[in-house]
């Protein structure tokens, strides 16, 4: 069992609940990342529609609070269960509060081409010369232990923020593996589409970026090898931030793509 795999790890309870147990190792300071959250209601989700739809094809995110280290349940509700999908709501909680709701597509994904693309892969450095993300970046003000977890490379243009020099492009692009080896799947995608670091960075507004809503597309099944991501902003302002982030697998084609609304503060 690979490090994601084991750390999303759910048991079903009963009626449609599952426990789970928010792991340290996937944090961002002291909060859990946002797309490791998601993989564990995505993992709930998985194992209430069983085979017949095993692949997470969206999901659409509220987050309503920042969960703890520590125990969580899941609640799955089957709102539709359909020949060529099925749609559920799953609510993570915590301490009986709600702290992500989320609703899902479940279906069967191929590793086929798309019949027609406008998504063509960013025109980024190979990978080994692109610039490796620090466990703690300077001017971050805290420790991201996930970093230990996957293995982020990024264009060193967007990495000025590492040497207090933010390009001010609102545009991050570069290379994800999993720090074990272990080939990304539909619910791992889950960790490059809720980018870390966040587009503030490159703006050089440092610190935390929490999700608000976040709304992700898995295209396909991804080949083995790193992802290639881009992400961007186009409006920064009111203490909001917008990201938009694509995932490209090793044969260039698009596996994954995500939307989301964070806070971020501005001065």
């Amino acid at each position: 069992m690979g490090i994601y795999e084991k750390a999303t790890a759910v048991t079903a309870v009963g009626a449609g609940m599952y426990d789970a147990y928010i792991s340290e190792q996937w944090t961002v300071g002291v909060k859990p990342q946002g797309g490791y959250l998601l993989g564990i209601v995505a993992r709930a989700a998985a194992d209430m529609v069983g085979d017949s739809h095993p692949h997470l094809q969206a999901i659409s995110s509220s987050f309503l609070q920042a969960p703890d280290v520590g125990p969580a349940t899941v609640q799955v509700d089957v709102l539709r269960a359909g020949r060529g999908a099925s749609q559920l709501r799953a609510t993570l909680l915590q301490n009986d509060k709600p702290c992500v709701d989320s609703l899902l597509v479940q279906g069967v994904l191929d590793d086929a081409d798309a019949w027609w693309t406008a998504a063509t892969p960013p025109d980024i450095p190979d990978e080994s010369d692109c610039d490796l993300m620090p466990r703690s970046a300077p001017g971050a003000g805290f420790d991201v232990p996930m970093m230990d977890m996957v293995e982020q490379r990024f264009d060193p243009k967007g990495m000025g923020f590492t040497r207090g020099e933010p390009g001010h492009a609102g545009t991050i692009g570069g290379w994800i593996r999993l720090a074990d080896g272990a080939a990304w799947d539909p619910m791992s995608l889950l960790i490059p589409l809720d980018p870390t670091p966040p587009i503030s960075f490159d703006m050089g507004l440092a610190g935390w970026a929490p999700t608000m809503q976040l709304s992700a597309y898995i295209r396909r099944l991804p080949a083995p090898g790193p992802v290639r991501v881009f992400t961007k902003s186009l409006d920064i302002g009111n203490d909001r931030m917008d990201e938009t982030t694509y995932a490209w697998d090793s044969k260039g084609r698009l596996v994954g793509q995500a939307t989301q609304l964070t806070g971020v503060r501005t001065p």
